[in-house]
């Protein structure tokens, strides 16, 4: 019994040892300092800028036809229509195999000549391929137009930003063999 008091007595004293560490502990002065800092210090605000002058757009369309009539895309599906001139690939033809490859992984490695007709000899990845005027190369729609014992010239033909179809020039220049 007298145990059990002993240690009743022990917990209490704990418990109030503990409440009085839980007094002010310079709390009052820190709250002090900072109103007397609050006080002096002047908060300084630029002041605003005036505001810049809106000029309001007036955008007059009347009597003018709509961008996106019917009317006017039917105007321009004629219009082309009716130019039989302009460059149009054949896109309904067969592919031929060097057509899956672009121009910048084909490599002019030889000609071959026999009476007449002159090859190239393109190497595609690890294969050597033999090509003549007129056979296609490259994904752009690329024909050879001429071939010589130093280069493969071809017309490619490509869409512009307008959507038109155009021409341009490409060539593959023979490359000499590393030893």
């Amino acid at each position: 019994m007298m145990h059990l008091h002993l240690i009743r007595l022990g917990l209490s004293g704990l418990l109030l040892m503990s409440l009085s560490g839980c007094g002010d502990g310079g709390i009052q002065d820190v709250s002090e300092w900072m109103k007397e800092v609050k006080q002096q210090t002047r908060v300084l605000i630029k002041p605003l800028s005036e505001p810049k002058k809106f000029t309001p757009f007036s955008y007059d369309a009347k009597g003018r036809e709509d961008p996106y009539s019917p009317n006017k895309l039917a105007v321009a599906l004629a219009k082309s229509k009716k130019d039989t001139g302009s460059i149009r690939p054949d896109l309904e033809r067969r592919r031929e195999a060097l057509e899956s490859y672009p121009l910048d992984n084909l490599r002019m490695v030889g000609t071959m000549a026999k009476p007449g007709l002159t090859y190239a000899l393109l190497q595609a990845d690890k294969s050597v391929f033999q090509v003549k005027v007129g056979n296609y190369i490259g994904q752009n729609l690329g024909m050879i137009t001429k071939i010589t014992e130093t280069e493969v010239e071809l017309k490619e033909i490509v869409q512009d930003a307008s959507g038109e179809w155009v021409e341009r020039e490409a060539k593959l220049e023979l490359q000499e063999t590393q030893k």
